[in-house]
């Protein structure tokens, strides 16, 4: 599959599915499923990495995980904290900074004591960012923005006339790092799960067959491709996007 890298999406996001129904298709426990699905993580952060990729957000965790067994969300923290602790030197030797979105402040001391650290450590890169969704919600996120703007409104430092969708974007948390141009899921679902809500509103969405523990380069570039053959309009019209468009230019390519 060919795939253009002047067109890369800037912003791209998984919703990495699929771990629980690998392992009970080969009849092994679900958390041979997630081990497995740190190596799919692995495999896509270097494509993208060297593909140039600006910003991948992953789903790593959401606010509804808790409530899954104990002892899986016990075996997800640890493989969180075993993923943190192996590719440290590769993430600080790539210049890649990695960043969190969510309520962090719900993950074990475990975690977070490598976490924090290495977030710190990676601030100033700038070759990509890898951001990990975790304890994350979209709509927590717009839940707890709306609150802080009730807040500053009740203290005075916020007009109501103020609060614009240009003022909550700023607000939001996941907007750091800009809008989604292209949102995958794997495992088949075709559904976004309270994921971004606010930052995908215009995202192109692909939805994949691949369970994530065998999602590979060759799917990630599959997903690309698709992006790069849509036409994004953004409410305009298929004649306004070709007039807006830049002159054609020779552009490099790469292949699965």
């Amino acid at each position: 599959m060919l795939v253009e890298v002047r067109r890369l999406p800037r912003h791209v996001a998984i919703i990495m599915d699929g771990n629980g129904r690998w392992a009970q298709l080969r009849r092994q426990p679900r958390t041979e499923g997630h081990r497995r699905g740190s190596d799919a993580v692995r495999r896509v952060v270097r494509a993208a990495r060297r593909l140039g990729i600006e910003t991948l957000t992953l789903f790593a965790f959401s606010e509804q995980n808790w409530d899954r067994p104990p002892d899986e969300v016990e075996a997800l923290m640890s493989l969180l904290r075993e993923f943190l602790v192996t590719e440290r030197d590769e993430i600080l030797g790539n210049a890649i900074r990695l960043t969190t979105v969510g309520r962090i402040g719900r993950l074990p001391a475990m975690v977070r004591e490598v976490l924090d650290p290495l977030v710190e450590a990676s601030a100033s890169h700038r070759a990509m960012t890898l951001c990990l969704a975790l304890s994350y919600g979209g709509r927590e996120e717009i839940a707890d923005v709306a609150r802080r703007i009730a807040q500053c409104a009740a203290s005075g430092s916020v007009l109501p006339s103020d609060v614009d969708e240009s003022y909550v974007s700023k607000m939001i948390p996941s907007m750091e790092f800009g809008e989604v141009d292209l949102l995958i899921r794997t495992g088949g679902e075709q559904r976004i799960s309270n994921f971004l809500l606010w930052g995908a509103a215009y995202a192109e969405l692909h939805f994949s067959p691949t369970l994530w523990p065998d999602y590979g380069e060759a799917d990630f570039f599959d997903a690309l491709a698709a992006f790069q053959a849509r036409e994004r309009r953004f409410g305009r019209t298929s004649a306004q996007v070709r007039e807006s468009a830049p002159s054609p230019s020779v552009a490099s390519h790469v292949q699965s």
